[in-house]
């Protein structure tokens, strides 16, 4: 069974038409409407972490009574909503083409598929719009997210299935900041007030289409923070693309004038002399921090400096940085090779399991299709 999402000003009673064909689906067995309730229904996620479905067979996930009510909430939830109720106030608030939740709905819509005339025009008539915020009740921390149109730009935080980068995302943005949206709003997201900066610089989709970099420089063209706003872990943009991988947008920020004042940043960009000038005055926080990055990103002379500076190369990242794992994970995980290489020769060991996917390196490695690098742990004697 394939499912679509709904157009945004889809009726109650298509939600609940879908509704009901994902409860007979899954009545019926269907592979399809199984996952679905197996990653959406909260009787099936873990409690530690909410996003993360328990390792449960089907079977067992099979043999639990459902009913329609459950598909409501599982459909919500795919649509990433807090529950049917939540979809079922959206519905109504986008059911007249002249409300503001339609318009601002609509608009989000030409964001994320770049259609600039659509946006264009919907400015010209609602110059409000650029200003304007998201009003749906949401399964995340916190519920409303409140995103301006810009945030949508990021292609992050916001609705999964949203979360899209046209070809044209850096004139979506600059039509937006034409018209006025402020390019530091705070959104109310990942438990913290981000920016689109920050939600960009951590984002897969503007990366994945070469758009990210082109897209932190229209944002500073605009008078974005570079050193950051809001709050969470994810304030600075610098840091924040260090902790997600984008090396490219790190660099580019750098360009722009980030400030590369702490021994992490420094071994996150591969810069060993600026890391030798700040070792000695490095809080222990920001030493665990800059194994992480340099593992990450798979610079062996900084790894290299700072276990010879006797970093643990088994303790757990700090907060804030993946701390599930440990800097051998993150390495085998890149590919890495030289680094993992290091990492063992120095201690670091092969049996610790991160603590969302209870994976070893080895396992990492494995899933990333890293094949010389689990070839060379097994030989290290990891199973």
């Amino acid at each position: 069974m394939d499912f679509n999402h709904l157009p945004f000003d889809s009726s109650l009673h298509e939600y609940q038409a879908q509704a009901a064909a994902l409860f007979k689906g899954w009545k019926a067995g269907d592979a399809g409407a199984i996952h679905i309730v197996k990653t959406k229904h909260p009787k099936f996620l873990d409690e530690r972490v909410p996003w993360l479905p328990k390792k449960l067979p089907d079977s067992e996930i099979r043999a639990v009574t459902l009913e329609l009510a459950d598909a409501e909430l599982v459909l919500a939830r795919w649509y990433d909503f807090h529950d049917w109720l939540a979809l079922a106030k959206y519905a109504e608030s986008v059911a007249q083409k002249t409300s503001a939740a339609y318009r601002f709905e609509a608009a989000v819509e030409s964001v994320i598929s770049g259609d600039l005339d659509a946006l264009q025009a919907a400015l010209a008539a609602h110059p409000d719009l650029a200003h304007a915020r998201s009003e749906r009740i949401t399964h995340f921390d916190p519920p409303a997210h409140r995103a301006t149109l810009l945030h949508y730009v990021a292609a992050n935080g916001t609705e999964g299935y949203r979360q899209k980068c046209p070809a044209n995302a850096v004139a979506v943005a600059e039509t937006l900041l034409q018209a006025n949206a402020e390019v530091d709003a705070l959104a109310d997201l990942y438990g913290g007030r981000c920016t689109t900066m920050s939600l960009l610089v951590s984002s897969c989709h503007p990366a994945a289409a070469g758009l990210q970099v082109p897209l932190v420089d229209k944002l500073l063209d605009w008078g974005a923070a570079i050193e950051g706003r809001g709050s969470g872990h994810w304030v600075s943009p610098l840091m924040t693309a260090l902790v997600f991988g984008y090396l490219d947008a790190a660099h580019a920020l750098v360009r722009r004038g980030a400030r590369v004042d702490s021994l992490s940043a420094a071994a996150g960009l591969g810069r060993t002399d600026r890391a030798r000038e700040l070792l000695a005055g490095a809080s222990g926080e920001d030493r665990h921090r800059a194994l992480v990055f340099a593992s990450q990103h798979g610079h062996v002379e900084m790894v290299r400096l700072l276990l010879d500076a006797g970093e643990d190369p088994n303790r757990y990242n700090p907060k804030g940085t993946h701390s599930h794992c440990t800097p051998l994970h993150q390495a085998a995980a890149a590919g890495h090779e030289a680094v993992v290489r290091l990492l063992v020769e120095k201690g670091a060991k092969l049996d610790i399991k991160d603590t969302i996917f209870e994976g070893t390196p080895l396992g990492w490695a494995e899933h990333g299709g890293r094949t010389e690098v689990a070839d060379y742990l097994r030989q290290s004697g990891a199973a």
